[in-house]
């Protein structure tokens, strides 16, 4: 079977002009969470399959799909260690390339290789193929520090969708939400996190682990300032590295201040395209007026426990 795609250079980024932008104002926004079957040390056909998935959310009429950590080699897999590409590479031209010709915004997450270290990245690509944000993980369980260094910046971007931030999986950990918690700070409307989360071989729907695990974490941040968190999550057994014979479940998610919004099947089977309509949040307050809404809901700023 023919590849779906070539090795070829993405256009180069425009660079945008300085100074306020006007934005048409949005009511909603159609985001696809796009569960890929990724399979560990396997980029290429990784990536046939987002590009599928990107096509895929185009036709259902998502301006947004969000994909995967790490969907061209796979968490914490051997093989990124000696191949992972640059940012802008290969692998990142091949989803600009797709975004462009979908005419839809990418969020996706790759490994990138940069000054000798390797970074568990996100990226989002706007629809004319440039990629606006890119993001290295923050928050590293302690089986990946061997695996990718520790990011250390924070990013909200503004597009005509709203106010976009970007971090990965275990950033929203309840030990990691203070990443969340700046985010919302920088303004954001949406929190989009590419994930892979990861169960032992064993469990089952029934023993779903992850409603405190995420549900709860996401809820936090949804209500204290009104924001939509998104994580989308692989799906597919574990080869190599610390986690083999684990499995990634699906079960992505949706969340805002009503709670949950779209939920995809948890199954590690389920490669499919969940689609959510969700509203755009509205955030009037900035800057210290969101510390005093925060402590109009309650939130104490001075416990350390």
């Amino acid at each position: 079977m023919a590849a779906l795609f070539s090795f070829r250079k993405a256009p180069k980024a425009t660079p945008s002009t300085s100074g306020p932008v006007n934005l048409p104002p949005t009511t909603s926004v159609r985001i696809g969470m796009g569960q890929l079957l990724v399979e560990g040390g396997e980029p290429l056909r990784n990536l046939e399959r987002a590009a599928r998935m990107i096509g895929e959310a185009a036709q259902q009429g998502c301006e947004l799909i969000l994909l995967p950590e790490t969907l061209d080699f796979a968490w914490t897999h051997p093989s990124a260690l000696t191949e992972a590409q640059p940012i802008p590479g290969p692998f990142s031209d091949l989803l600009c390339e797709q975004a462009s010709k979908h005419k839809i915004y990418v969020c996706a997450g790759l490994t990138e290789r940069l000054n000798g270290r390797n970074y568990n990245a996100a990226i989002l690509i706007n629809p004319e193929g440039e990629i606006i944000v890119k993001y290295h993980k923050i928050n590293l369980l302690g089986v990946e520090l061997p695996f990718y260094a520790v990011g250390q910046t924070l990013n909200v971007v503004d597009t005509p969708l709203g106010k976009i931030g970007v971090n990965i999986c275990a950033d929203n950990y309840l030990d990691g939400l203070s990443i969340g918690h700046t985010l919302a700070r920088m303004g954001a409307e949406f929190i989009i996190s590419p994930s892979s989360w990861t169960v032992d071989y064993s469990l089952t729907e029934e023993d779903d682990p992850y409603r405190e695990k995420w549900v709860n974490p996401f809820s936090i941040l949804a209500r204290l300032y009104n924001v939509v968190v998104v994580g989308t999550t692989s799906v597919g057994y574990i080869v190599g590295g610390p986690y083999e014979g684990k499995k990634s479940v699906g079960c992505s998610l949706a969340v805002d201040a009503s709670g949950v919004r779209a939920q995809g099947t948890f199954n590690e089977f389920a490669g499919d395209l969940v689609v959510a309509d969700l509203p755009r949040p509205i955030r009037p307050e900035q800057g210290t007026a969101i510390g005093e809404m925060l402590q109009r809901k309650g939130y104490q700023f001075d416990k350390l426990l």
